[in-house]
């Protein structure tokens, strides 16, 4: 943001008028939340920030609003733009809040921007605990104050907000946890300045970060055409765990066939092969007892892409099997228990990774990564892009860090944040078809980054068209209705 507001300005737009039109947005917002004539309380910060209050402040009050105006700082302090804004303001200035919030009706945000950088103190402080205590709704200008625009941390503490108002692109904090839970509806304002100045923005913000959606890997979705047929459509193979401990391998199973995969197969010890038999129909069955058997089973190079870890069990003999799927160059997804079966020694897994030659994504949750990690450069209170992305470029291999707030990333430092998906994937057996779906896409091609990132979308998709009662069994069996809302106009 601070490139787009230089190449704007050095193209000729003064940085008042890209602060009058933030003000604007503000201030149209604010109505949205306000009966006719409902009185406003306005908390302007020392920097832009403040400045974009002091707009929004002068516009409402010539709107009919009763306007009560905090700033935090002296006036006179005041530099550049916000000093301009400042001075367009007729009213008085408060240096506090005031003791009765009562006959408030809103409150309008504009202490700190997305820069912020130290916990919040003073008299910020206590603004948020006052307008907490209060139940005031707020409005956000850029994000709520207390939230890291960068991490989505909370500095201190941190404004809850009905909706907050940000300019030109979305931040990082918008969408990740817990920034995404304190910043209520998400307004985007586009303040005039310019495509340019835009361009030069996302170009200094390499490498890039995406919001996940369709227009990030709609282009390499692979539909199938006329010529096709299910060998054609890949061959995904997920290993089964003992008896009593199959069901996590049928929902990736299941979920791998739903989104595409031309063939399917469940290798699991003998003894489980009547388990599994009782539950599968369009699924094939293969015994597979030991490491030895799974590189005989991968022998036929038609097995493309395999899933390990779901029921597996912990220990030696995952960790053996992880090294066979990987040396014979298969693509990989590794979850749940091939992750904790390399806790502490992600060098091990990063080295047969590499040594496969073969592409590989990993999906861990929070407890996963902590433990795969453990002990490594891969910082662990940097924020979750910056974890995401080192652990990438660390195991050679996409990481889907999993969570309300996934982050999906490339070796190369292409990440995605995604916001797409409802608290109530929050069931056993959820992350299992994540790893299914995610297989069953790079079975049928798609490269890993984007084939992470579309099984995500799609197992958000899935949860958000149910809703309530979901479970891990019921979003495979969505995926048709979720893949018919994605398909290209002929």
């Amino acid at each position: 943001m601070a490139t787009v507001d230089r190449t704007a300005i050095a193209g000729g737009i003064a940085g008042i008028t890209l602060m009058e039109a933030a003000g604007a947005a503000v201030a149209e917002r604010a109505r949205a939340h306000l009966p006719p004539v409902g009185r406003v309380l306005v908390l302007c910060g020392p920097g832009n920030n403040g400045g974009d209050g002091f707009v929004a402040a002068r516009l409402l009050a010539e709107a009919g609003h009763a306007v009560d105006l905090v700033l935090l700082g002296a006036k006179d302090a005041l530099k550049g733009d916000a000093a301009l804004a400042a001075g367009r303001w007729a009213g008085p200035i408060l240096s506090a809040g005031p003791k009765d919030l009562s006959t408030f009706c809103l409150v309008v945000d504009a202490l700190f921007g997305a820069g912020l950088s130290r916990d919040l103190d003073g008299m910020a402080l206590q603004l948020v605990g006052a307008v907490t205590r209060a139940g005031l709704p707020v409005l956000a200008v850029d994000v709520p104050s207390g939230i890291d625009g960068e991490t989505g941390g909370v500095r201190g503490a941190a404004f809850r907000a009905v909706e907050t108002v940000t300019f030109v692109a979305l931040k990082p904090g918008h969408l990740l946890q817990p920034g995404l839970s304190h910043c209520g509806r998400v307004h985007v304002a586009d303040i005039g300045a310019g495509e340019e100045a835009l361009a030069a923005g996302f170009a200094a913000s390499l490498p890039p970060l995406y919001r996940n959606g369709p227009g990030l890997w709609a282009h390499a979705f692979p539909w199938p055409s006329a010529a096709s047929h299910k060998y054609t459509r890949g061959h995904a193979v997920v290993l089964s765990g003992p008896a009593t401990k199959t069901g996590a391998a049928r929902l990736a199973a299941r979920a791998a066939l739903r989104v595409g995969a031309g063939l399917v197969t469940v290798a699991s010890p003998a003894a489980a092969l009547a388990e599994n038999a009782a539950h599968l129909t369009a699924i094939m069955l293969r015994a597979c007892e030991d490491p030895d058997d799974l590189d005989d089973m991968l022998a036929d190079e038609r097995l493309n892409a395999v899933l390990v870890g779901p029921g597996l069990g912990q220990g030696e003999g995952t960790r053996e099997r992880v090294t066979v799927a990987a040396s014979a160059g298969r693509r990989l997804v590794l979850d749940a228990d091939a992750l904790s079966s390399f806790a502490g020694d992600a060098a091990a897994l990063a080295s047969a990774i590499a040594e496969g030659g073969g592409e590989a994504v990993l999906t861990p949750h929070a407890g996963e990564f902590a433990r795969l990690f453990d002990g490594t450069s891969v910082p662990q209170e940097s924020g979750k892009v910056a974890q995401a992305r080192a652990a990438a470029k660390r195991m050679g291999a996409v990481m889907v860090f999993k969570g309300a707030d996934t982050v999906v990333a490339a070796p190369d430092g292409r990440a995605a944040i995604n916001d797409h998906g409802s608290p109530y994937l929050g069931t056993a057996g959820s992350g299992d078809v994540l790893g299914g779906l995610i297989l069953g896409l790079l079975g049928q091609g798609m490269p890993p980054f984007e084939a992470a990132c579309a099984g995500v979308w799609l197992h958000g998709d899935a949860a958000l068209r149910h809703g309530p009662g979901l479970i891990a069994e019921d979003i495979p069996d969505l995926m048709p209705a979720v893949l018919s809302g994605l398909l290209p106009v002929s």
